[in-house]
């Protein structure tokens, strides 16, 4: 696709040029000033300063080809004599943009689907100079990751307000589209507060209509004053190329990201204890209120922060901290976005009355748990507390393997989906914490699992 990209491009060049050929050559450039002296518009100033901190990204990924997934068992294999094959792997690479952020400490603001399955993450700055990057921490839920670098001389770009911005403002788009190298759009902003998109887990998008297209990923959408507004991740392409609605992530909820990222290598988010949905005219005719938009708190959960701060099924979220709160997923994103141990101010209706409720956000529950977060040996797993939807639920304690990749070490150590873990090195798993506590570090794995009405041991080396 890449080639047939080019192939078209350079055709149309080769038009052009083939039409300008014989015309006599008078000014190329746009003329600073007009006939009467006064300078015309333009970027380039503002451009001079933001296009040295924009990057262009590149990542290696080694992919394992899929076979037979018979081919992998253990137990397959052994019965017919197959002997043990080393996994067949290509690889593979990909483009996207980035932003520094930070010069100092050489921090790169990206998105999180550029360098995920990055093997090798490699940054080329405006001046040519190329650098290997370290992944500091990514977040799947907002797309965001951080990566690093080591050099001299870098520029960062300031960083805007972006609860300031408002529908209409200029904006320019700088990043590297289709591996062209470092390209600028100009457009403005289209809408804000977009979500619902099932883009990201966490969504309060701008949606602008300056050109973003694949490549661009990870790189700036500025103000006119040369300020970050955002990190291009997205476009709407019903036809598979742009239709001017592109989307971008707001630097003020990438900055909070980034922070954690920096400090703990990931995102640390926290809870209330609720369950919510949006309110409706018909849900607020029933509760008898005039409000027209909030989160409905449908559900409490028991000795939760909400509970305990006496939050109640009914009550309609109306703002955090002083912030308006248009829907659930409002509600949702700024909580998720906070750090554990912080009290948040919610202005609440109950019955037709204002309250303000105090409430201290407190460490999320873990419900889910990659294999490669607790040992590089259950890469391609994933486990999760035994829900009510089990068979073993409340018969036996420990944990589920959600699922488990075909060709990886898990996979080939025998460990399937449904199975239960219930000892680690032979000690007891009461729940996800236990496991990885248990689980945690580099070194082999003996894990008793209950198959079915079966049980027997799996050892992963």
């Amino acid at each position: 696709m890449k080639t047939a990209v080019c192939k078209k491009l350079f055709g149309s060049l080769l038009l052009i040029n083939l039409a300008l050929a014989g015309v006599p050559v008078t000014q190329a450039a746009i003329p600073p000033a007009d006939s009467q002296g006064q300078e015309l518009p333009t970027l380039a100033p503002m451009l001079e300063r933001v296009l040295p901190s924009v990057v262009n990204i590149a990542t290696e990924s080694r992919v394992r080809v899929q076979d037979n997934p018979l081919l992998q068992d253990p137990f397959f294999r052994h019965f017919f004599g197959i002997p043990d094959m080393p996994p067949q792997e290509r690889q593979t690479e990909a483009l996207g943009s980035g932003v520094i952020v930070d010069a100092k400490h050489g921090y790169v603001l990206t998105n999180n689907h550029v360098v995920e399955k990055a093997d090798q993450i490699t940054v080329t700055l405006k001046d040519g100079r190329s650098f290997r990057a370290k992944l500091v921490g990514r977040d799947p839920e907002t797309d965001i990751a951080v990566v690093q670098i080591k050099a001299d001389n870098l520029a960062s770009v300031p960083l805007a307000n972006s609860d300031q911005l408002r529908v209409g403002d200029f904006v320019v788009a700088i990043g590297n589209p289709f591996g062209l190298g470092q390209t600028v759009t100009s457009g403005i902003v289209s809408a804000l507060g977009r979500s619902g998109l099932g883009i990201e887990g966490y969504e309060d998008f701008i949606q602008t209509d300056a050109s973003i297209n694949p490549g661009n990923s990870g790189g700036a959408l500025v103000t006119l004053r040369g300020e970050l507004a955002g990190i291009n991740t997205a476009i709407l392409a019903p036809g598979g190329g742009n239709v001017g609605i592109g989307f971008a992530i707001p630097i003020n909820m990438a900055q909070e990201v980034m922070n954690q990222l920096t400090k703990y290598g990931e995102v640390r988010r926290g809870r209330l204890g609720v369950m919510v949905q949006n309110l409706t005219p018909e849900l607020a005719k029933a509760f008898d209120i005039k409000e027209t938009h909030g989160a409905v708190i449908s559900k409490v959960v028991q000795d939760s922060p909400a509970d305990k701060a006496g939050l109640q099924p009914g009550d309609v979220v109306v703002a955090v901290n002083g912030k308006p709160v248009s829907a659930a997923s409002d509600l949702r994103t700024t909580i998720g976005l906070m750090p554990v141990g912080e009290t948040v101010h919610l202005e609440i209706v109950r019955n037709g009355e204002h309250r303000n409720v105090a409430v201290t956000i407190a460490k999320a529950i873990e419900t889910k748990l990659e294999g490669r977060q607790v040992n590089p040996r259950l890469s391609g797993a994933a486990f999760s507390e035994i829900n009510e939807e089990s068979p073993e639920y409340g018969n036996v304690q420990g944990v589920a393997v959600l699922g488990v990749t075909p060709g990886s070490a898990a996979w080939a150590a025998g460990l399937r989906k449904g199975d239960i873990i219930v000892s680690v090195n032979r000690q007891p798993v009461d729940n996800l914490e236990a496991f990885r506590k248990l689980a945690h570090g580099n070194g082999g794995l003996l894990l008793n699992i209950r198959r079915g009405e079966g049980a027997l041991f799996i050892l992963i080396q």
